[in-house]
C-alpha cells in the first residue's frame, strides 16, 4: 500500500476555523434513540485531529493492504511527526525509498505488517533503508459516494 503527499498543515490553515456543532447526544449504532434537539458545543476538525501544526501532514492511501486496519483505499490520514513511534502504531514510513502505511510491530523483532492477509510483513533487517515519517493519528475517508446538488435534493 503506498501513499500519496498532500502536503503538510500551516499555520494559517488552522488559524481558520470551522466550528460544526457538535450534539450532547450520542447516535447509537443498535437500536435508535429519540435525538436531543440542543446541542453541546461546536466542534473545530483542526482542534479533534491536529495536536501539532507544525508537525501533521496528510497523505492519500493507495492500494488495500490496510483494509483490516479500515484504511481504505482514497482515505485521507492525519499523520503526526512529533509522536514516537510505538509497538501497535500504524505508521508512514519508507523502506528501501518507497512510502509505505503499515503497523509496526517491534515485537518479538522489529517489522512493518500490513493489515490484509494477503500482503507479507516487511521483515527490519540490518542495513535496510528505513525512516519512520509519523504516526497515523487519524483516518479520513467517505461513507457514500459524493453527490451532485441534483443528486442529493432528488
Amino acid at each position: 500500500m503506498s501513499v500519496i503527499f498532500l502536503g503538510e498543515v500551516s499555520e494559517s490553515f488552522i488559524l481558520s476555523h470551522l466550528s460544526i456543532p457538535l450534539f450532547i447526544e450520542s447516535v447509537s449504532a443498535g437500536f435508535p434513540s429519540p435525538a436531543q434537539s440542543y446541542v453541546e458545543q461546536s466542534l473545530d476538525l483542526n482542534e479533534l485531529c491536529i495536536h501539532h501544526p507544525n508537525a501533521t501532514f496528510f497523505v492519500r492511501v493507495q492500494g488495500n493492504s490496510m483494509i483490516d486496519a479500515h484504511i481504505l483505499p482514497g482515505d485521507i490520514l492525519v499523520v503526526d511527526r512529533t509522536l514516537q513511534a510505538m509497538h501497535g502504531d500504524v505508521v508512514i514510513a519508507s523502506v528501501q525509498g518507497e512510502f509505505t502505511v503499515k503497523q509496526l510491530l517491534t515485537k518479538p523483532t522489529p517489522k512493518l505488517v500490513a493489515c490484509n492477509k494477503d500482503y507479507p510483513a516487511i521483515e527490519i533487517i540490518k542495513d535496510m533503508e528505513l525512516e519512520i515519517f509519523g504516526v497515523v493519528r487519524y483516518t479520513i475517508h467517505a461513507v457514500c459516494a459524493p453527490r451532485t446538488k441534483k443528486s442529493a435534493s432528488s
